[in-house]
């Protein structure tokens, strides 16, 4: 005991049980706790703070410690806390978004801000809300299986907050948003934040609830001497921790049976040892078992006294909605995937909040379900905050083989026109100065409306029957075989564009093109620096099928992609005098799946040919390089140099195994063949052995910035190697 004993009527006292926080190492609760239900020990209340109300809300609504132990190894921290969002829950721009920027930042009043935290917290609330379904309809806390109550902070005040009413799953979100790292929650109009930042072990409020003997466990962290405090970040943490740690010297004597597990070593992120923290936890408890023993027991054992039935379905009868102005109720339930009084699999509820939150225009989603009056099921009543940030500046970097140095920094604005709109702007300068605009109409499954504005540029050898069209017979062209060319392209484009599904997309639109190929290497006369052989403007009406729902862009392990692109080009001017109507097609798809825990693969095939004319060569299929940000029908082909393979049709199949040996740490082997020739569909020399064959041997490293990696390509035909370098993510 910790400053008393028991006496004979002990076994009409009533216990309660304080739980502290301290993030991760807070799952030694659960190790307690198993000690706890071994001793079949009753508890009549239960207070907790921050991780200690993430624990203590579950235990109090009904679930054993062996249970909490399985659900907390089964979960993946790491993507609770830093809300992450299956890529197949985002649209199609919010992919392009987190494959491409390295920093975003709020841009309010013209002025630069950081966020307000690096996580919404989402997805702990999703994971609270299934977790406490079964009690979904108390709202008062004193009403769980155990009576229970948390701790949070008003931000805004500085003075602590009990929270023992209400939205279970959002008290005790409120209870946890340690500041910086979660967003505050917005409580009755207060601004609640981490309950640790005032009271993180709230006995004195657990005895002001008639609870006569405490049990209490401590996760904080103690001081540290001044052989450990190595840097201004230790010395701050220690300071920070200072108000906590001298509270707990009077509340530690306080406390009936203290119970201070070994968490040295661990911090408030160490989610990955979650297993040592637990068994330290049980090891804690157990050299309390002799004093637990004493205390007042359960008429039978707490997992056979409440029973917790997990729902795959759950019938939505009405939908209530608050809190949203900008966006209308159909853009919201269209996001959800929901319909009134219909049965919806929870998990894909939980992918419709995914879809909503991926959008960036909400701050939280907080979400309850109650039993409907009108018949089985449930009510949904959801409230949403709006994202008050419309405008963003975005930044990233990049270095390839083809474009070289590239700084990207990016404009967007929200809200421009209509309440569902976007603009956004990319200033690529570097080597090769670029420029992306997009503007986009959002109406999801509605017909959206866009457009595209893009200028590229690079500098590259070419194979000379790509401008041979162009050329004047005057030029001895014998013994050459590449040129180097200045490439300029500049595209315009005007589409509408409706969702199948999440991934699946058409598109349907007008597009402008205007190319511009010159040359060093031929000359006119002396005076001349360059030689241009292309310099037209083409209008085209294209349409695209796209299907996207790999789980990672880069190294995928399971889903699908398919792209179908045709474009009917009906005019051609300058250069191009002769012009007479053609048509490209090409297809591309590929299938990525696991083999075994480390190793993947992934299987593509492409193809493309030219319909009509065939005298425009500048717009034929190009093949070769590394996987970079590729425009017009620029395709890469390991084994080759980029451009070195150039016809009016090709198909190509390739195959991608990685190995992933470390977290972020790739090892990927590539083979590719093809057969690239002009009018091969026509002649049917496409279904002959492949005429080209190339390997690589790739090592990446994926970073915040997105991937660094180099690539070894080499062909047999050629019997030459490549060296292709990439820095960040790709534009």
């Amino acid at each position: 005991m910790q400053g008393q004993t028991f006496d004979s009527d002990y076994n009409d006292k009533k216990v309660g049980l304080v739980l502290s926080g301290g993030g991760a190492k807070g799952f030694a609760h659960i190790g307690v706790l198993k000690v706890i239900d071994s001793l079949n020990i009753k508890i009549d209340y239960i207070a907790g703070t921050s991780m200690g109300a993430v624990v203590g809300s579950l235990y109090a609504s009904g679930y054993s410690a062996r249970q909490l132990d399985s659900i907390f190894n089964s979960q993946n921290f790491d993507q609770v806390i830093n809300d992450y969002l299956p890529r197949k829950a985002k649209t199609f721009y919010e992919k392009d978004n987190s494959e491409k920027y390295a920093l975003s930042l709020p841009f309010d009043k013209f002025k630069l801000s950081l966020p307000k935290s690096l996580s919404r917290g989402q997805n702990i609330y999703n994971l609270l809300s299934k977790l406490t379904l079964h009690v979904s309809e108390v709202e008062e806390f004193e009403n769980l299986p155990i009576p229970f109550f948390c701790i949070a902070t008003d931000i805004e005040t500085g003075k602590e907050v009990m929270l023992d009413s209400g939205n279970l799953p959002q008290m005790v979100k409120a209870s946890s948003s340690f500041p910086s790292l979660f967003s505050p929650v917005n409580v009755n109009d207060r601004l609640l934040v981490d309950g640790g930042v005032t009271n993180n072990y709230p006995i004195q409020e657990l005895k002001d609830k008639g609870m006569e003997v405490i049990i209490g466990v401590d996760v904080q962290d103690s001081l540290v001497d001044r052989n450990k405090m190595k840097s201004a970040t230790d010395i701050l943490l220690q300071v920070s921790n200072l108000p906590t740690i001298n509270a707990m010297v009077e509340k530690s004597k306080a406390t009936d049976i203290y119970i201070k597990p070994d968490i040295k070593g661990f911090t408030v992120m160490s989610f990955s040892k979650g297993r040592q923290i637990i068994d330290n936890g049980e090891q804690a408890g157990r050299l309390k078992a002799k004093e637990l023993d004493l205390l007042p027991k359960r008429k039978e054992s707490w997992e056979s006294n409440v029973k917790i039935v997990s729902m795959d379905s759950i019938p939505i009868n009405n939908i209530y909605l608050s809190g949203n102005s900008r966006y209308s109720r159909s853009y919201i339930l269209g996001k959800l995937k929901i319909k009134s009084n219909q049965i919806t699999k929870y998990s894909d509820f939980n992918d419709g909040v995914n879809n909503l939150v991926a959008t960036n225009n909400f701050d939280s989603f907080d979400y309850y379900f109650k039993r409907s009056d009108e018949s089985i099921g449930y009510d949904l009543y959801a409230n949403l905050t709006e994202s008050e940030n419309s405008m963003f500046v975005k930044l990233a970097l990049h270095y390839d083989n083809l474009y070289k140095t590239g700084l990207l920094s990016n404009f967007t604005k929200k809200h421009l026109l209509f309440g569902n709109d976007v603009l956004s702007i990319d200033f690529i300068l570097g080597d090769n100065v670029r420029y992306n605009l997009d503007y986009f109409i959002d109406k999801g499954f509605y017909w959206s409306i866009g457009l595209t504005s893009r200028f590229n540029q690079f500098n590259r050898n070419i194979p000379v029957t790509i401008a041979e069209s162009a050329l004047s017979t005057s030029f001895d062209l014998s013994g050459v075989n590449k040129l180097e060319v200045d490439y300029e392209d500049f595209t315009n484009q005007i589409y509408v564009q409706t969702l199948f599904t999440k991934s699946l997309a058409l598109r349907l639109g007008f597009e402008h093109k205007h190319l511009k190929f010159k040359t060093e290497t031929l000359t006119v006369n002396p005076d001349d620096e360059d030689f241009v052989f292309e310099n037209s403007n083409y209008l085209s009406f294209y349409g695209s099928l796209i299907l996207d729902n790999f789980d990672d862009k880069f190294f995928p392990t399971s889903g699908w992609y398919f792209k179908g692109d045709f474009n009917l080009y009906v005019y051609g001017s300058d250069f191009n005098t002769e012009f007479e109507e053609f048509s490209l097609a090409k297809a591309d798809v590929g299938f990525a799946f696991r083999i075994g825990n480390k190793v993947s693969s992934k299987i593509s095939t492409q193809g493309g040919f030219k319909i009509g004319d065939k005298s425009t060569r500048t717009l034929d299929f190009a093949l070769g390089g590394d996987n970079i940000n590729l425009i017009n029908n620029i395709e890469t082909f390991y084994g080759y140099d980029y451009l070195s393979l150039i016809a009016n049709s090709f198909v190509k199949s390739e195959l991608a195994l990685s190995y992933e040996p470390v977290k972020g740490h790739f090892l990927t082997g590539y083979a590719n063949i093809a057969n690239v020739e002009d009018d091969m569909f026509e002649t049917g020399d496409w279904a002959n052995w492949a005429d080209y064959t190339g390997f690589g041997l790739g090592y990446n490293y994926v970073t915040f910035i997105g991937p660094l990696g180099v690539v070894y390509s080499y062909s047999p035909e050629v019997k030459k190697s490549f060296w292709n370098f990439n820095l960040g993510f790709r534009f």
